[in-house]
């Protein structure tokens, strides 16, 4: 099953597959599901047309895929352009929610360089 221009994983029940599309998460494809009243544990090859054609007409009234990745990177350069606090923070690649960035972030900050065990001492001549 297509959505999207994605493909849907066949071993995988529907709330599950349908997280493959960029902007469906967990809670909506149970919400999408349970409007449609179709059974959450079936598998996407285990669908009738009617009920693919149902699926895929309303997750396309979301704003998915490449559309919501343009409407993200728009909103993150707008804040980088009016020079805002939460866009200064996206240009240097930190966290911008107000997490510490002191012991963690590392993924992010790069690996900090300790001064254990594994530094070799000086040797006096």
């Amino acid at each position: 099953m297509r959505i999207a221009g994605i493909t849907l994983p066949d071993n995988k029940q529907l709330p599950y597959a349908m997280t493959a599309v960029y902007g469906i998460g967990l809670s909506r494809a149970q919400s999408i599901l349970s409007d449609l009243k179709i059974d959450p544990t079936l598998k996407p090859t285990d669908l009738s047309v009617d009920q693919e054609n149902d699926i895929r007409k309303q997750i396309e009234s979301f704003t998915i895929e490449g559309e919501l990745r343009r409407d993200i990177s728009a909103n993150i350069k707008r804040l980088k352009d009016i020079g805002s606090y939460r866009g200064s923070r996206h240009a240097k690649r930190l966290p911008v929610r107000g997490q510490t960035t002191q012991t963690n972030a590392r993924t992010l900050k790069g690996v900090k360089k300790t001064m254990g065990s594994g530094r070799r001492k000086l040797e006096k001549t």
